[in-house]
């Protein structure tokens, strides 16, 4: 499978409580993590078995040098992740003792990435089965990549995350089998409100009446509901306590991204994905919380 997406340098501070507007607070610790969704999106997949390529940017930066360790670590093509004049991507996350989390990206190299590129990019891997985009880099870039894949006859997987200010580009309703958001996005994007299981399944409905296959909405505790034209389904969340947030979304979509080219069945990719949804909860940052497949297959054998 190949991967379409950001690499980041991870500025993580822990606070007890997020700041309000004008006010200060104490921070516990900062701490440096390897991120951005598309890194974690590959190194997700790969962990839980998948064969992975990763098409983005870096800078000329002692982060990348490190980033491009990590895919070797894990396994991953970075053959695909071009090295740019500058600073690589890096985002500032502020995470709570609760674990939730507000985050403020700074694009760096991953803004130096065209639809020219991630296009012939992706036509490098045209033996592959699935590919896989978020939105955390140049809209066009993720136009041309998937729209790309989707010619050649790969599953075409969007991950809206996070969703562009003037919104979804048109052309990826016809380019993308599987839509992958969140609740807020779905609600954002489809215009209705997505507060439990049948608001989810609307707003699903309401995405594929514009020419998505299949729309997976997750929903946090409440796991994830899955969208057809003529059908849904729910598949419930694995009871964990949370640490921190960051990065379940990306364990989510890559390792259902990983499971599908994998040739698993429908329901097996939404368990294991929700699983490691879960699982990355558990550990804090954004890489190295993402689990490997023993514990992800650990974890659906007690079923949620």
């Amino acid at each position: 499978m190949v991967c379409i997406g950001s690499l980041n340098l991870d500025l993580v501070l822990r606070v007890d409580r997020m700041p309000a507007v004008g006010e200060t607070v104490t921070g516990h610790a900062l701490e440096r993590h390897l991120g951005g969704k598309g890194l974690n999106q590959a190194i997700a997949a790969a962990r839980s078995g998948g064969q992975v390529a990763l098409i983005g940017a870096v800078g000329d930066d002692e982060a990348a040098q490190w980033m491009r360790q990590e895919l070797a670590a894990d396994g991953i093509d970075d053959s695909g992740v071009a090295t740019v004049e500058g600073s690589s991507g890096t985002a500032l996350i502020e995470v709570d003792s609760s674990g939730d989390n507000r985050i403020v990206v700074v694009g760096g190299a991953n803004a130096w990435l065209t639809a020219e590129y991630t296009v012939a990019e992706v036509r490098r891997y045209a033996g592959a089965s699935v590919a896989l985009a978020p939105l955390e880099v140049t809209p066009s870039a993720v136009v041309g990549a998937l729209g790309a894949a989707h010619d050649l006859g790969l599953t075409t997987i969007l991950n809206t995350a996070p969703v562009p200010p003037e919104g979804i580009p048109e052309p990826l309703f016809t380019s993308v089998d599987i839509m992958v958001a969140n609740e807020h996005e779905a609600a954002l994007i489809s215009g209705m409100p997505v507060e439990d299981v049948e608001g989810g399944v609307s707003a699903g409905r309401a995405l594929c009446e514009r020419g998505i296959g299949t729309v997976v909405v997750t929903l946090g505790p409440a796991g994830c509901i899955w969208v057809t034209p003529d059908s849904f389904g729910h598949v419930p969340a694995f009871p964990v306590t949370p640490i921190d947030t960051v990065a379940a979304g990306d364990a989510f979509c890559g390792v259902l991204a990983a499971s599908l080219a994998d040739g698993r069945d429908w329901t097996a990719c939404l368990l294991r994905a929700n699983a490691a949804g879960a699982l990355a909860t558990t550990v804090a940052g954004a890489a190295p919380s993402l689990p490997t497949g023993i514990a992800i297959d650990e974890l659906c054998e007690r079923n949620p």
